[in-house]
């Protein structure tokens, strides 16, 4: 394995196409297939976005692999404080230009996706913050 066994990375709204990139390499070097290293991606994306709209702007990703599963947990510091406003994709932004999404986006369902890609998925949640921990299978050598 080229990289290291595990991740810990601070994310905010203009790195998650780099945290994509990281989380992709890391499961492919973890030895995930393609197409299961894909899965990992986007749900650590959909988790990702989330935390930066819904937890303040920031969140931080851990990911390690045990002999047996890839395990992910994207963790946010909790509500967007009154002063900091976040903005759905496609909307106008308070300096009056428009931002236009380059990914399509439905309200709402970047859970539900998460919880039809990953092995298991637990969601934590308060005043503090979130976190959410996903898991996805390891395959053995040969097995596909």
């Amino acid at each position: 394995m080229g990289r290291s066994r595990m991740l810990d990375q601070e994310f905010g709204e203009t790195t998650l196409r780099v945290l994509r990139e990281t989380v992709l390499a890391h499961a492919t070097d973890a030895g995930m297939p393609e197409g299961r290293a894909l899965d990992v991606m986007l749900a650590v994306h959909e988790l990702a976005a989330n935390a930066v709209e819904h937890g303040g702007g920031t969140g931080r990703l851990r990911m390690s692999v045990t002999h047996r599963e890839l395990i992910c947990q994207v963790s946010d510091p909790g509500p967007a404080s009154s002063g900091l406003s976040r903005h759905t994709p496609g909307s106008q932004r308070p300096d009056a230009t428009a931002w236009i999404s380059p990914w399509p986006y439905e309200p709402g369902h970047g859970l539900w996706l998460v919880r039809q890609i990953a092995d298991h998925i637990s969601v934590n949640s308060g005043p503090a913050g979130s976190q959410v921990t996903v898991a996805f299978t390891m395959l053995r050598s040969g097995i596909t």
